[in-house]
């Protein structure tokens, strides 16, 4: 290999760090990303940045907190201004290309969650053009690339190019089945039959559980989203080979499974038998006080009352469980199929010796952690942490198994690094090629997830943040406004089972990481722009 790699970025979504064969998992079936896993280095201790999509969507790209790039939640776009290290490998001569995913924008075009500031009626409210902190923020008109509602209802829509860095880009929006984007003018094209057999009208069947947001799509396999967002991710590797072009490419191939609705196509269906699943320990705690919004949850679903649609959290029973998880099995195996013919693709076309493979996921899902699926502020080891692979054509870079803390924010600085670039002034994170490389370092400290709520849920009556400190051997979560939190001696209780934030014997411990969080938010504030002079 000669010059600057290309880079192939595997992204998929809602995925726990357990979920794959390589990190010790005996069921789900992954020999691609394993192998990638076995010639490359593997993070053990990744985490993301906050748990949610768009945040840490955001934070992937700008290599930035949520509360500098400003995407608090789902729901808020990322502004057109922010500077990606795509954008950088861009400038710099890279050929960029987006096949799947993206989740920079918003999707739904829903009411937000909560409603603004009331103020007296003699107040005179400002200009539109002065109604947010910045002046560039929002012309909503800017921010309606990926809506489902416009995809779908007009046949012609499309995209302004270049988006976030990206010069080529086929894109889905949403989940499972209901996919919309570049896909659904695909689908409509190639599967017209099919087009409108979506959702759970159109299922085959549900699972035999009564899990929620579980069944088997109408879809047959070659029609899925999944094999879509394969075939196109080869469709530019030969469309790159074939036109001899002189440019290095970063390409970004983003699934939008395993996410619930839970719904494998075909054969991938009925591949793992729900009896066969280990569910996780925690699964099993019949103590649900470690927090108010765990008990809350749990008093729901006792009253007959759980919250199973959209994104809000829900227990399942252990037949429910297993189901699930059977079923996000296969989406998993589905998965890995594509990135095995992507990954023979390269091969076939010569490019392996010259491209740089890196697998992660946006973030987990509790998984049946404490009895839940899905995702919010409860920052559980399943939902925070996620794999993180990187397999290089330079065996210097591949170390296997890399045990010191890393995350999403780290990203950025490392894809630039290889690429021999410098960051713009406020990325954060670091470059973790010496990792990679084996090379001797001071290993951090910790790592520092942000969350602030959608909605005011979970027993709250407001809006509300979340705060983790991760070290090699606690997790520490302050809720905003609230006297209690959380503290987890992760050496002695992996599952995070015992809640030792009142314990008088761990003051000291609790005291010393809470100052740990503020030095870590300290160290976190922005460092752009650079002053124009030292008055």
């Amino acid at each position: 290999m000669t010059g600057r790699p290309n880079f192939l970025f595997l992204v998929t979504d809602q995925q726990t760090h357990s979920h794959v064969g390589y990190a010790g998992n005996e069921i789900v079936a992954t020999p691609n990303i394993d192998g990638l896993a076995r010639q490359g280095s593997w993070f053990e201790n990744f985490y993301v940045a906050s748990p949610v999509c768009m945040p840490n969507r955001a934070t992937m790209m700008t290599g930035r907190m949520p509360a500098l790039h400003g995407v608090r939640h789902n729901g808020i776009p990322l502004e057109w201004d922010s500077v990606t290290f795509v954008d950088l490998l861009r400038a710099a001569g890279y050929r960029t290309g987006l096949v799947g995913k993206s989740h920079l924008q918003n999707f739904l075009g829903e009411k937000p969650g909560y409603d603004r500031e009331n103020f007296p009626q003699d107040f005179a409210p400002p200009p539109k053009e002065l109604s947010e902190a910045r002046k560039s923020q929002h012309n909503e008109s800017n921010y309606t690339n990926e809506l489902q509602s416009l995809w779908r209802s007009d046949p012609g829509h499309d995209m302004n190019l270049p988006y976030y860095g990206f010069d080529d880009v086929k894109l889905c929006t949403g989940h499972g089945d209901q996919v919309s984007g570049h896909y659904e003018a695909w689908l409509r094209t190639h599967f017209p039959d099919q087009a409108a057999q979506r959702g759970p009208k159109a299922a085959l069947c549900s699972g035999d559980t009564g899990a929620p947001q579980t069944y088997k799509p109408a879809l047959p396999e070659e029609a899925y989203p999944t094999r879509y967002i394969e075939k196109q991710t080869i469709a530019f590797l030969e469309n790159w080979k074939n036109n001899q072009m002189q440019a290095p490419f970063f390409l970004q191939c983003s699934f939008p499974d395993p996410h619930h609705p839970f719904t494998p196509p075909g054969r991938y269906w009925d591949m793992y038998r729900p009896q066969d699943i280990v569910l996780p320990r925690s699964f099993y705690d019949s103590t649900h006080d470690q927090t108010p919004p765990l008990s809350h949850i749990y008093e729901q679903y006792l009253a007959g009352k759980p919250q199973t649609r959209g994104t809000s959290p829900f227990i399942a029973s252990e037949p429910q469980a297993r189901e699930i998880i059977a079923k996000t099995y296969g989406q998993i195996t589905m998965i890995d199929d594509a990135v095995g013919a992507i990954v023979s693709c390269l091969k076939r076309l010569d490019l392996m010796d010259d491209t740089v493979i890196i697998f992660t996921s946006d973030h987990g899902d509790w998984m049946g952690a404490h009895g839940l699926f899905l995702k919010g502020p409860l920052h559980y080891q399943n939902l925070i942490r996620v794999p993180f692979i990187w397999r290089d054509p330079s065996e210097t870079f591949n170390r296997g198994c890399i045990k010191p803390l890393a995350g999403t924010l780290d990203l950025a600085r490392t894809v630039l690094a290889r690429a021999h670039l410098q960051p713009a002034n406020g990325m954060q994170g670091r470059d973790l090629l010496s990792h990679l490389q084996g090379c001797e370092q001071t290993d951090p400290s910790s790592v520092f997830i942000e969350q602030t709520a959608q909605f005011a849920y979970l027993g709250f009556d407001r809006i509300f943040r979340t705060w983790s400190l991760v070290t090699p051997h606690w997790r520490l979560s302050i809720w905003e406004g609230c006297e209690w939190g959380e503290l987890y001696n992760l050496d002695d209780d992996p599952d995070e089972l015992i809640n030792l934030w009142g314990t008088p014997d761990n003051d000291n411990i609790r005291s010393h990481l809470q100052l740990q969080l503020i030095h870590k938010a300290q160290g976190l504030t922005d460092t752009s722009p650079f002053p124009l002079d030292r008055a």
